[in-house]
């Protein structure tokens, strides 16, 4: 297995990436930003660099300069990782000394099998193994869950941390996509952005809430912003049965998703 230092200053991707990294049994850390980057390396001397190009301090072009010219480090495989792919992109980091070229929205089905190639004399357990290396808790219940989040990064990684444990996902990128799919079907479970555009999370429990077809469908806020204390109330006042915070491990996911759901039992059955 690898060591893979992931430099990336956005929490949904870094996210996805070091949980699909620690799935398939690689040892994974990371820097927010590109200076703290540079010294991760020199620290750990990790087997692979995974970088993203836009980031604080020193950019990506900056980190891939600092590492390619320090002997010590110039081995170590270094991928850039960028949501700003133009023509040329790849060619261009290529030949900055960039080893491979990986561009976002992270795809979670192909992520390790993309690095396999950068991962000198190192070897990498095959993708079927995450479901072995991932197993369901005894309890859990499985069940479809609608994920509403205008981020493409974090529906994925939303995604790779339900699907294993055998949830269905259906994703909406904001508050009228999402009640048009509650149109036309049920779900067992909202799981929720607060933060959106237009329309935000307090707009979408709001509307589900006030829909009596809806209003019992258990409703869990996820986030990856540090909100008060006055939002957290706010959010549990309108309905929410659980307000939880990114970065999250998914079997503490699945646990507040199944208390949840014995939340709104609860409440149900003290209403009836």
């Amino acid at each position: 297995m690898a060591r893979v230092l992931v430099i990336e200053d956005n929490p949904a991707s870094m996210d996805l990436m070091l949980y699909l990294l620690k799935a398939f049994g690689h040892t994974a850390f990371f820097a927010r930003d590109g200076l703290e980057g540079i010294e991760a390396a020199r620290r750990e001397r990790p087997d692979l660099v995974l970088c993203d190009i836009q980031l604080p301090g020193a950019d990506g072009h900056e980190v891939c300069r600092q590492l390619k010219r320090d002997p010590a480090l110039r081995k170590i495989a270094l991928v850039a990782v960028t949501a700003y792919a133009m023509v040329g992109d790849r060619e261009k980091l290529l030949g900055e000394g960039f080893d491979g070229y990986l561009s976002k929205p992270i795809d979670p089905q192909t992520f390790i099998d993309r690095l396999k190639p950068y991962i000198r004399s190192v070897s990498v357990r095959p993708a079927s193994s995450v479901t072995t290396e991932i197993t369901a808790p005894p309890d859990a219940t499985e069940g479809t869950i609608l994920v509403v989040d205008n981020s493409p990064a974090n529906i994925q990684l939303s995604r790779s941390m339900l699907e294993p444990f055998g949830y269905k996902v259906i994703a909406a990128k904001g508050v009228d996509e999402a009640m048009k799919i509650l149109g036309e079907t049920k779900p067992d479970t909202i799981l929720s952005d607060l933060h959106m555009p237009e329309k935000d999370g307090f707009d979408l429990i709001q509307e589900v809430k006030n829909d009596a077809q809806l209003s019992e469908i258990p409703f869990v806020f996820i986030s990856s912003t540090v909100w008060g204390d006055r939002e957290r109330t706010l959010a549990l006042s309108l309905g929410a049965d659980r307000f939880i915070i990114r970065p999250i491990e998914p079997e503490a996911l699945i646990a507040e998703i199944e208390s949840a759901r014995c939340h709104s039992a609860t409440v149900k059955t003290q209403e009836a």
